[in-house]
Formats: structure tokens, sequence, C-alpha cells
């Protein structure tokens, strides 16, 4: 793979794809709502498309970032995840939002395995990391549904109320 290209991974109901200019509109509306407080919001229209344009650009830079998730067959974004090395943890980190309305269905697990296991098969990388805030149910669940588990040995500094889960290879 060569940097700058977001590859589109496929799963059985979903499409992982680079993003486009049109899913920033529903991007920008998580990133204005309390629903973003888990995940560096809530923030300015503004803010949120520097957030946009790194989560697209980092795969420039380093040759991982964010997908769109959409439904198979459909063009429109339903939520995100993302591969990013993080600054303050050790090993990359494995990150995932659905838009409102989109829960519930077992897409946010099925498009973070397909990431997963690219991080692991296509990339190389050998441990990978969720760093999710204490307070996010859903996203512990949802950690621990792939076998991650947490890590009390590993913290975020800027972030004390943020559990570390690892993941292993394929769990």
């Amino acid at each position: 793979m060569r940097l700058g290209e977001a590859p589109v991974l496929n799963t059985e109901r979903l499409v992982l794809r680079p993003y486009e200019i049109a899913d920033f509109e529903a991007f920008s509306r998580y990133f204005a709502s309390p629903r973003s407080r888990f995940t560096d919001g809530p923030v300015s229209r503004a803010h949120s498309w520097t957030l946009f344009a790194a989560g697209a650009g980092i795969w420039r830079l380093e040759g991982h970032g964010a997908w769109t998730i959409t439904r198979a067959g459909e063009d429109t974004s339903i939520g995100l995840v993302s591969l990013n090395k993080a600054i303050e943890l050790p090993a990359p980190d494995l990150g995932w939002i659905l838009w409102e309305g989109f829960e519930g269905e077992g897409f946010a697990l099925e498009a973070a395995r397909a990431a997963r296991d690219f991080a692991f098969t296509e990339l190389g990388w050998s441990e990978l990391l969720s760093g999710i805030h204490q307070a996010n149910s859903a996203s512990i669940r949802l950690a621990e549904r792939m076998g991650a588990s947490h890590d009390p040995s590993l913290s975020v500094a800027s972030e004390p109320e943020t559990r570390v889960y690892r993941h292993g290879r394929g769990d």
C-alpha cells in the first residue's frame, strides 16, 4: 500500500472507505453534540473540520488513519473507525464511533474487527490499544466483546479517566 491511499475494506454488512467531503456533515453534527463527550467533543464546526481533515490526511503521512463506515450497497456514512499512533499511548490506538441511530446492530463491532485485523495483517502492527473513557460503558463492552482486556498498567497522563484496553491478534 502506498502512503496516501486509504484502502477500502469490506465486511459481511459494511464497507470501510476513505472519507469523502459529503461525510463531513454527519461528522460535524456528531462532534457538535453531547454524544461526543468521550471523543474530544463537543467542538465547533471549525474544529470538527480539523479533526475530519486529520483523520483523512494521516493516511498520506503515516499509512494509517480513519475510515467512514457505510452499509454495503449504500454510501451514507453511519460512523467511523480509525487506527492512529496516539502520542500518549505506547502502541497504536483503535477507535470507533457510530452516528446517532446506528447503534445496537453490531456495526461498530464489525468495523472495529475489520480495522484491527487490517492493522495486524496488512500494517504488521504487533500491538493495538483502545483508550476508552471509564464512563463510556458501550465502548468498554465492545472492546471486551472483541477480546480486548483492560491493562491497568497503562494510562493516559492527560486523561486520567481513560482506561486502556489491549487487543490481541484475532481475538
